[in-house]
């Protein structure tokens, strides 16, 4: 009879499921777990806080299509890490935590740390639940699994109580759990591609709207066909860029507010009619626009606005019916249209104002004098992490991506301090394909607070991410050292400094050194593009660029606001 631990059951049962990487942050009683899981061959990151654990392993479900796993202590530990599995659920992402939780034989009796946590977790995942036995828990970790990847996909939470980690069984006994399937993929009904084909032929002003959903699932390849094909203009959202080139000549992103108020028929690919793309009402909308919704989730369609016509289904195979109807009976959209050369214009006309607004050479730097220059330097091919007010808005539009899920931001959830766990994810993912990619992740002041320990991670695992701290001494504005001092001198700083000021000029570039890493403090642009260049070539430690920018610089003015409050 071999017996075996819980801890190496939930080891066994992961690398079953072909788990490659876990998150987390060690403690009674999950100890056990990660070194188990170590055993088996499965890559351990020890993180500094659960949240940036949980964003660091829902990344990884994104870029790979196969859930990490955030390991998290009881109580206090499982709660720091619902931020992440409520951002994962918000983003769809597949993610899997496991919390360890107090012994079964003092549940109700005030156990250290005890926690409903089952119950809790139910309100931020797909499924939440506790094995019964040792002998089930592979199972329970199959079925965690299977939901994270399934649908829509989303967030899993498994709960193993302290007793359930050490106590052993005979390994006959333990039910294996074979791995699960890739999720089986859908049609659209042929009836509804045909009336969508239909109504894209007899648009005047049509546009593609390209979502996250079309990232995850793939469908560069058929996106990019469909749009090539029929002369299409398409529009991007924040991390749908990259599915098609940001320089594309058919991409309309520097017009995004002409082409969504002025389209008569709008092709949705896996984006949602939220709050990022103004819940598809009017004034940014015309009130009479068609919607062709394509996406994964039936009860996603009809949200905000009913559509057109709604094509369920993979969006990467529903792309693919539509492309079998217009190969068959080609159709193309021409290029000399009112409405392409209205597009134009507008674009011609921002690009212009952005660029004026970068040709400043005045120090302190401006927003987009800095994402000028940034923009000059980086690879191509990087991974681009963006997070902030102005900085990730700005970075937007001016720092292209031109390959698919590399670009990962604050998402549909608006959540800052995601950015560096994002960040470690995509430089161990990169580094275990051995792509070469560059991760760099661009953080407001603000947003790196969050999370900025993380740099100790980054340090001790040795992963070149790049770091730029667009620093404006402030959340969305700060002020100048001087006006700070002035402050300082009139009273107590906490009922008189303006509740969106930080630190003036505060070294975040010698919290990066601290650890072993680069450290530069930047004013002036030849120092960033020198810094940055540095940075770049160094392909043995991470590096951060502390960059001070006006504190009072702000992004042009917008006719419709897309990531503030919207005024409906």
């Amino acid at each position: 009879m071999e017996e075996i631990t819980g801890a190496q059951i939930i080891a066994e049962a992961l690398k079953a499921q072909n788990v490659e990487y876990m998150f987390g942050i060690v403690g009674v009683p999950v100890i056990e777990v990660a070194m188990a899981v170590q055993g088996v061959g499965i890559k351990y990151v020890g993180m500094r806080n659960e949240q940036a654990a949980c964003y660091a392993a829902s990344a990884v479900g994104y870029l790979t299509g196969r859930p990490a796993v955030c390991l998290v202590v009881s109580g206090p530990g499982l709660i720091h890490a619902l931020g992440g599995m409520a951002n994962a659920n918000m983003n769809c992402w597949p993610v899997v935590v496991i919390g360890g939780s107090s012994d079964q034989n003092q549940e109700t009796m005030g156990a250290f740390q005890e926690f409903p946590q089952v119950e809790a977790c139910r309100l931020y995942s797909k499924f939440s639940a506790r094995p019964s036995s040792l002998e089930a828990i592979p199972s329970v970790i199959e079925k965690a699994v299977r939901s994270s990847i399934y649908g829509r996909p989303g967030a899993c939470y498994v709960d193993v109580s302290g007793d359930m980690v050490t106590a052993r069984v005979d390994r006959a006994r333990v039910r294996a759990a074979p791995c699960c399937p890739p999720p089986p993929v859908s049609l659209a009904h042929p009836k509804a591609v045909t009336e969508a084909v239909a109504m894209l032929k007899t648009s005047k002003q049509p546009l593609v709207i390209v979502g996250k959903g079309a990232a995850y699932s793939r469908a560069e390849d058929e996106v990019q066909e469909l749009v090539e094909l029929c002369g299409l203009p398409f529009l991007p959202t924040p991390m749908g860029k990259g599915v098609l080139p940001d320089d594309h000549p058919q991409c309309v992103a520097a017009a995004r507010s002409r082409a969504l108020l002025q389209a008569d028929v709008v092709v949705l690919l896996g984006a949602r009619l939220n709050w990022i793309l103004h819940f598809g009402l009017p004034p940014r909308f015309n009130p009479q626009v068609k919607v062709i919704q394509v996406d994964i989730c039936a009860e996603e369609l009809g949200n905000n606005v009913k559509p057109a016509v709604a094509l369920l289904g993979d969006i990467r195979n529903v792309v693919s019916q539509l492309l079998g109807c217009f190969r068959k009976d080609a159709w193309r959209y021409q290029s000399d249209t009112m409405w392409w050369r209205s597009l134009k214009e507008k674009m011609n006309a921002n690009e212009r104002m952005s660029k004026a607004l970068a040709a400043h050479s005045s120090v302190p730097m401006n927003y987009y004098t800095v994402f000028h220059h940034i923009a000059e330097l980086l690879p191509h091919d990087c991974i681009i992490v963006s997070e902030g007010a102005n900085t990730m808005d700005i970075g937007r539009t001016m720092l292209y991506n031109r390959l698919p899920r590399h670009r990962l931001d604050a998402g549909t959830f608006g959540t800052m301090g995601v950015g560096l766990g994002f960040a470690i994810a995509a430089a161990l993912v990169e580094s275990g394909r051995k792509t070469c990619q560059r991760v760099v992740c661009v953080e407001g002041d603000s947003a790196f607070g969050f999370s900025g320990m993380e740099v100790e991670t980054m340090c001790r695992y040795k992963l070149p991410v790049i770091i730029i701290v667009v620093n404006n001494n402030g959340i969305y504005s700060g002020v100048d050292p001087h006006t700070w001092d002035e402050l300082g001198k009139m009273g107590d700083l906490t009922t008189i400094a303006p509740p969106v000021t930080l630190l003036p000029e505060a070294r975040y570039d010698q919290v990066m050194a601290a650890f072993g890493g680069q450290g530069f403090f930047v004013r002036t642009p030849q120092e960033l593009r020198s810094a940055l260049q540095l940075c770049l070539d160094d392909w043995e430690r991470p590096s951060l660029l502390n960059v001070l920018i006006d504190p009072a610089s702000d992004r042009k003015q917008q006719e419709f606001p897309w990531l503030t409050r919207s005024n409906l």
